[in-house]
Order: structure tokens, then sequence, then C-alpha cells
């Protein structure tokens, strides 16, 4: 089926580029109230494409925000169930003056189609579509039974996706999930992310005087908030990089001789040159490329308080605020974390001064599939076959919220089939993704289903 299906695709590939061309014109910016008619007309686009493929069900469903579509194909007998998620909303493209061609103008400069959303998301949910569009019309079916989620909410936070996946768990049973909203270590180099990072956060703002005071007359007989918030967090992390909050690393996952070997054959990125520092500072006894993949982490996202002008205004401040955030690995609960951040806060506080803490709302486990898993594999051999290069294996120091939450409902493998690259601009002026990925992507995905289907 793939041999027939990869030429289907190049003989239709000007139209097919044509077709996502008018699917990135469409300004489907979920944060935006002004274009709700634009995210409407990304759900039409879908949902009339996918009628035309010859899905047997495809609609729309609301959710409480923007709308969601949903399609399925069930002939397949035999066959096992894929779960394809993807999103049709895109970030905003502020600021446009840095923008070398208009972001919904798609453009092709380079070898690279620019547009906002050509990489995040829409380039890459628009292969998949193009590669059942071209199995329907080769073979008149698909190798695997299909349940497709496109949302429009992803890049505000997915508010109301959680809730639809409990409330259609049913309707949602599939064998496998996929999803292709990450790339690869590097441009041409086939990737499988077998593993992500969980999330958690709080905001923490230490008050003092009711007031900001002249530091002459109150310095020495007031604690200052701000050197009161840089003390406070100076205890949460020693100078070799290690946490040291009290539960903070409770039923970690102890990372294995054999991933370590795995993360540091992967490509590496030059950290000097890409973020203009001298140097890495990974925790004592891991690598930099370890320490990403697969650490936990704590950082320092905002750090504000006291006057912020030119030149100087001698205060006490009355108030300084830290907003904090910690990627998560496997073993570790984002609630526990969360309450150990807090107990931390609590206990080590200044004399002098009062604490308030917001926490995080939104949170995530980890998520880790074997890389020695089947279908992590048939991905691995349909890459190498499309690119003719071994893939390597990693784990990413990002978190997907919906990839935890599917693991947790419905407790069945994710393969992350991503074909972004680093030069892509993500959430950035400038937002592209190479033309040969879109063809070689393509190419991956026709053998991936097929191998899928296969008993």
């Amino acid at each position: 089926m793939a041999d027939s299906v990869q030429q289907y695709l190049k003989e239709n590939e000007s139209r097919l580029l044509e077709q996502l061309d008018a699917f990135l014109a469409i300004e489907s910016i979920s944060t935006d109230s002004s274009k709700k008619e634009e995210m409407e007309k990304a759900v039409t686009f879908l949902t009339d494409y996918l009628n035309d493929i010859g899905f047997d069900r495809v609609e729309r469903h609301e959710t409480g925000g923007h709308p969601l579509v949903y399609a399925e194909y069930m002939q397949a007998e035999g066959a096992p169930t894929a779960l394809f998620y993807g999103h049709y909303d895109v970030q905003p493209a502020d600021p446009y003056e840095l923008w070398e061609s208009a972001p919904f103008s798609p453009e092709v400069r380079n070898g690279r189609i620019y547009a906002r959303g050509a990489s995040d998301d829409k380039g890459q949910v628009f292969m998949h579509l193009a590669v059942f569009e071209a199995m329907m019309k080769t073979n008149g079916r698909l190798p695997v039974n299909v349940k497709i989620i496109i949302e429009g909410e992803e890049e505000i936070g997915s508010e109301h996706l959680n809730g639809y996946l409990e409330q259609n768990k049913d309707m949602l049973q599939a064998d496998f999930s996929v999803i292709s909203d990450s790339g690869m270590v590097e441009s041409g180099t086939p990737t499988i992310l077998y593993g992500l990072k969980g999330f958690t956060g709080l905001e923490v703002t230490v008050h003092g005087p009711s007031r900001d005071l002249h530091s002459g007359l109150y310095g020495g007989a007031v604690k200052n908030p701000a050197m009161a918030l840089a003390q406070l967090l100076a205890t949460m992390k020693n100078e070799e990089e290690e946490i040291t909050i009290d539960g903070f690393h409770d039923n970690i996952e102890t990372l294995t001789e054999a991933e370590r070997k795995l993360m540091n054959e992967a490509p590496g990125e030059n950290y000097p040159v890409s973020t203009g520092v001298p140097e890495t500072a990974p925790e004592k006894g891991y690598t930099a490329k370890e320490h990403t993949m697969a650490r936990p982490t704590l950082e320092v996202n905002g750090l504000f308080g006291g006057y912020q002008g030119d030149g100087t205004k001698t205060i006490i401040p009355s108030k300084a605020t830290a907003k904090l955030t910690s990627r998560l690995v496997p073993g570790q609960d984002p609630v526990h974390v969360q309450n150990a951040l807090v107990h931390h806060i609590e206990t080590h506080a200044p004399a002098g001064v009062t604490v308030d803490i917001k926490r995080e709302p939104l949170s995530a486990r980890a998520y880790k599939v074997d890389p020695d898993h089947p279908l992590l594999q048939k991905a691995a051999a349909s890459y190498a076959e499309a690119f003719g290069r071994e893939a390597v294996f990693v784990r990413m120091g990002g978190s997907i919220p919906v990839v935890e939450t599917i693991d947790q409902l419905f407790q069945v493998p994710v393969v992350l089939l991503g074909f972004g690259t680093p030069e892509d601009n993500l959430h950035s002026p400038n937002e592209s993704f190479p033309v040969e990925h879109f063809r070689l992507g393509m190419d991956v995905l026709a053998h991936f289903y097929t191998e899928a289907g296969e008993k």
C-alpha cells in the first residue's frame, strides 16, 4: 500500500501544498476574540476536507469554547484503531513588523514554507490528512481504523479538552494514539520522542511594609521583601544545581545507564552558540542532555518588585514576587511536588515578612513509553525508510499535557511523530517548516500507518 500512496503524494504534491496554503491563510488565533469567524473557517476547512477524503463520520463538536473537529473511519476490520490528535489554532503573529512576509500569506523561501502555524501545528496536522486522502484515493481504504480529534484551544491551555476526552471516553477508545506536534533534534535526523516532562508551578509574593518606605529612614529596621525573596529562593537549589526541597524527589524514576547512552548518542545542541551562555550548568553528576531530558528542574520564570524605572529610587519595596515552575520526570506527582514547594516556602520564609502563594492551576505528569515498544520500533523503521538515516531516541524537556491525559484516560501508547526542526521559530516571527520534511514526513506516515495495520 505504501508505494502507491507515495506515488499519489508525489503526483499531487503541488495541489496538496496549495491546500495547505489555504489552511495556513486562515487566521485561527484562539486567544483573539475578534478572530471567531476565522476559527469557524478553520473548522469548515477541516470538516470539508475530511468529508472529501471519505471518513465515515465527520462532526463539529461544541466544547464550551472553540469547537473541536471529530472524525472517524472504522472500516478496517480486524485492524487496530489509532487516535490522532492535533490542533488548528495558532499563536498570535505579533510583532508583525518582524515578519519578512505576511504571517497569513504563506510563502516558500529557501526550501521553507513561511506562515504562522506552518510547523505548530497546521502543517503537521495536514500531513496526516493528506496521507489519509492518498490511501483512500489509491486503495479505497485505510490500513487502520482512525479516530481524529483536532481542537481549537491548544495555544490557550486546552481548557475544555480534558472534559471532552473524559465525557467521550467510550467513543474515543483506541489501541494507540498518534500526535505530530513536536520536532527533530536537527533537520534531517529522524527523532523518536519517547518521553516528555510533566509540569507544575506557583507564584510566591513576599510582603513587608504596607507601602514602599524610605530606605534611609527604615533600612536596618524593616526587612526588605526583595532581599527576603532572594534569600528564600537561594534555599531551593545549591551551587551544584541540586534541588534542595524536602519531598521534591520522592518516587522519582532512576535514570538507567541504557537511557543515558541513548540520550548522549543523540546529536546535541551547542548551547553557547544557540543561547549565548558561556557554559552549561547541569545538575552534578549529569550531562546537559541528561538533565534537560530526564532530570527534574526548578526555574524562576519571573522576578519583580520595587522600583523598575531609570535611575535610582531609594526605597524598601512593600512586596516582591517570583514565578516558579518545575518540569517533572516519571514518578513525580505534580500535586505532591507543588505541596513540597509550598511547605518549603512557608518553613523557610525569613522573619519580618509574610508570604502569599498562588498555585499554578494547570499541571501534568511526565510521560514515557518503552523505547523498545513495537509501535516505536515501527515508527523508527518508517523514519529510516523515508529519510535514509537511523532514528535517534530522545526524551524532551518540554511538556505536552494532552499526552499525559491520553495516557491516563486510555492507557495506550502515544506515538509522537514530529517533523519540525530547531529552526522553525515556533511562536515567533517568521515561523516556517521545511518543504522537504513535508514531503518526507508524509512518506514516513504512509509507511507507519501501513505497518501499524499489519498483524
